[in-house]
């Protein structure tokens, strides 16, 4: 097994031997707290230009299988371990995390103190990074100006980059009872899944798509998806977004789609230090205080405070969840136009699956809608 190091651009170290494939990538380097669902993360098309860690000590036990993939593709740009599976052991694994990784072409590490660099992390923020591995390895300066050299995730436009090419539909899994025009900008495989247990058939759209396009499926509702990159470059879909608002199409957005859609109705986006990563982030519905573990993936998020009122466009909204940790805003609901968007994952596959019914809340506003 050949040696790999993570390379860090503010010039920290960690040594390790590769994993998965060899060679040189590239990436904001960030941390997913996550036990478990690990197949999930890595085909999450959020984490496009992205060095994950995982922050549990085990990773590969259960293998890789052929029904848990998020997307078409691994998307990580890197995967750093520290202690993967000599062997896997599940009945539904067909390979192990290894040789997927290898297949796809993904650079990895393993053997890390993943615990430290966690730490770090934390307590630097997130950072651009590089793992090197096999020939690819270098002098520490010679590495570290490599990474110095590669693009920011501030300012990253990557909803192009994992968008579908073309659109296509998803069918509900008994009777379709409404008809929902969804907005690819790094969509998973779950979600039109869950919609499609709703009886809702699902159009998934380009990033690219225009308003006729929307218009042209006569939809009962409009979806925002997920993805990766940076919210203030999403001119074109916050442009749809405002068009669908100022026509009342019913609207949900989760995680990328929840930024869109605050910055449809005029808030603005930072960057957060570290960003929330994983499926135990606990957030706080300001109307009632309830309080849903949830799953996350973002390292951007809204400016504002819980329970904040304030005007838009389209009538008053409300910011109507947060994060209890760091006060970060987790969702927010138009007043007086049916829209509504949650910063986190209320499809998770892997879990926790507390916030599932935001789905059945959807479906109640397209009723009410068509009422």
């Amino acid at each position: 097994m050949s040696q790999a190091a993570l390379v860090l651009e503010d010039g920290r170290v960690f040594r390790g031997a590769a994993f998965g494939a060899t060679g040189t990538t590239l990436g904001e380097v960030v941390f997913c707290t996550g036990m478990t669902g690990y197949q999930e993360t890595i085909t999450d098309p959020s984490y496009h230009r992205q060095i994950v860690v995982a922050t549990a000590p085990q990773i590969g036990n259960t293998g890789w299988n052929d029904e848990d993939d998020e997307s078409r593709r691994i998307w990580v740009a890197g995967y750093v371990v520290r202690d993967p599976a000599r062997v896997p052991s599940n009945w539904r694994s067909r390979r192990s995390l290894d040789d997927a990784l290898i297949e796809q072409g993904v650079v990895g590490i393993a053997g890390v103190d993943t615990r430290t660099l966690t730490r770090h992390i934390r307590e630097r923020g997130a950072m651009r990074g590089g793992v090197f591995s096999g020939d690819a390895l270098g002098t520490t300066d010679d590495m570290v100006a490599t990474v110095l050299a590669s693009p920011q995730m501030v300012g990253a436009d990557l909803a192009g980059e994992v968008t579908a090419t073309e659109a296509y539909v998803v069918a509900p899994s008994d009777e379709t009872r409404f008809r929902v025009a969804a907005l690819d900008v790094g969509i998973k495989t779950s979600t039109p899944r869950m919609m499609s247990q709703r009886g809702i058939e699902t159009h998934v759209l380009p990033a690219t798509a225009t308003i006729d396009d929307v218009l042209a499926l006569e939809p009962d509702g409009f979806f925002l998806a997920n993805g990766p990159g940076d919210p203030a470059t999403t001119d074109g879909p916050m442009a749809l977004t405002r068009q669908v608002l100022e026509r009342e199409i019913p609207t949900f957005g989760i995680c990328f789609g929840h930024q869109i859609l605050g910055r449809a109705l005029g808030m603005n986006t930072y960057k957060l230090r570290y960003g929330h990563r994983g499926i135990n982030i606990p957030v706080i519905d300001v109307a009632t205080g309830r309080v849903a573990i949830t799953a996350q993936n973002h390292g951007f998020a809204l400016e504002g405070e819980p329970g904040q009122r304030f005007d838009t466009p389209y009538g008053g909204a409300v910011i109507s969840h947060y994060c209890p940790n760091d006060g970060c805003v987790e969702g927010v609901r138009a007043l007086d136009v049916p829209a509504f968007s949650v910063q986190y994952h209320p499809e998770a596959a892997a879990g926790p699956h507390d916030a599932a019914p935001l789905f059945d809340e959807f479906v109640s506003l397209m009723e009410g809608k068509r009422a």
